[in-house]
């Protein structure tokens, strides 16, 4: 029984001294990370092409007919995405801009303003009318920086 003790005694102070040594469990993490490092090489990041913005004023926009006293309106304010060559003339067009957007969402049906997918279409409709204006290939993108229907 004694023999078993002591054989008991040198397996577990072998045991110990093997995971204080050797720690399996960081070496399982060390190889763990090298391969995750070797799987997610970094990619080359791209520039971001040259831009400018031009902010239009934020506007007051009454919808709905105005006779049936349910005038509801839309607070709106947005940013243009422009190329840098032409953020001067864009930003000399900024009074024909408004009024275009203006026109535009004076004839936008309130029910489609509550759509959850208005906005993106909206957008669209309102970039198409600022390229008109401004020139092909001036504007990029319309940003929405204030949207708010009451």
């Amino acid at each position: 029984m004694l023999i078993l003790g002591v054989l008991l005694a040198l397996v577990a102070g072998g045991g110990a001294f093997y995971v204080v040594r050797f720690d399996p469990l960081q070496l399982l993490a060390q190889e763990m990370a090298e391969g995750e490092m070797e799987m997610a090489a970094p990619e080359p990041v791209t520039p971001l092409p040259e831009m400018q913005f031009v902010a239009l004023d934020p506007m007051l926009v009454s919808l709905g007919p105005v006779a049936t006293r349910q005038v509801r309106h839309l607070r709106f304010a947005a940013t243009l995405e422009v190329h840098p060559q032409y953020a001067e003339e864009v930003e000399q067009l900024r009074p024909r801009l408004a009024d275009v957007l203006t026109t535009y969402l004076r004839a936008v049906d309130t029910a489609d303003l509550e759509d959850p997918a208005a906005l993106v279409r909206l957008r669209a409709q309102m970039l198409r009318r600022m390229q008109v204006v401004s020139g092909q290939g001036r504007v990029r993108d319309i940003l929405i920086t204030e949207f708010v229907l009451s």
